[in-house]
């Protein structure tokens, strides 16, 4: 990940490091330029702002996990996502110090606009983890499991252990919190859809009755005027 070859990468890296080193807040576009020996010119055709490359940065842990699983595999779903959430902080952990010094020194106004992106981001982990995103079921997934990473991010943040134990504790702890909610949801999703099938099956056998048709007159004669006489 990040190898250096590509000018988005050279870039992602230089913003990091002065991220660790000086903060992000006051960080400007050409130092990062500068450190990434880029000129603005071509910094320019990469990102237009700060945020772009956040986003980049979790674009780019997303492949680095997702090249990890590239198929689901049996286990249960809830293990599943244990080893591609956990899979995740590991790839992240070599850019620890500066992420700690970005989320300390994120505007509310960057962590908004890295709202889709992470949310972009968690389709990908449930569908590295086998599960589907999509649909209504499929954005309480996403927006769930958000949450969940987000919590377990903040221990992870302040995790100095090598084996991240406290993370994989809180990772574990949250998710079976979350397969609860879940199947809480899902029970009631499939009740109300039983409960609008029943209703509409008892629409349709009390429907009111249709009037029936004015008779047919007889051959010859028009209904609109009445019959001649010799």
């Amino acid at each position: 990940m990040l190898d250096g070859y590509t000018h988005r990468d050279r870039i992602i890296k230089a913003a990091l490091k002065l991220a660790e080193t000086s903060g992000w807040r006051d960080l400007s576009l050409g130092e990062i330029a500068a450190e990434a020996q880029i000129p603005l010119i071509e910094f320019r055709k990469e990102f237009q702002g700060k945020s772009q490359i956040l986003a980049a940065f979790v674009r780019a842990v997303d492949l680095a996990v997702l090249e990890k699983f590239p198929a689901p595999g049996p286990d249960v779903a809830r293990d599943r996502l244990f080893d591609v959430l956990l899979t995740r902080f590991e790839v992240m952990q070599p850019y620890k110090p500066a992420i700690r010094r970005i989320s300390e020194d994120a505007t509310p106004g960057e962590a908004l606009q890295q709202l889709r992106p992470a949310l972009k981001s968690q389709y990908w982990m449930l569908a590295a983890a086998g599960l589907s995103g999509e649909g209504g079921t499929g954005l309480v997934r996403v927006q769930g499991l958000l949450g969940i990473y987000g919590r377990v991010f903040q221990v992870w943040v302040d995790d100095d252990d090598p084996g991240l134990a406290k993370t994989m504790a809180a990772l574990d702890k949250r998710l079976r919190r979350g397969e609860s909610i879940m199947h809480g949801f899902e029970r009631f999703r499939d009740g109300a859809e039983s409960l609008l099938r029943g209703f509409g099956r008892r629409r349709k056998g009390t429907a009111e009755p249709q009037p029936e048709p004015a008779p047919t007159p007889d051959a010859g004669i028009s209904p609109a005027a009445p019959p001649q006489t010799a």
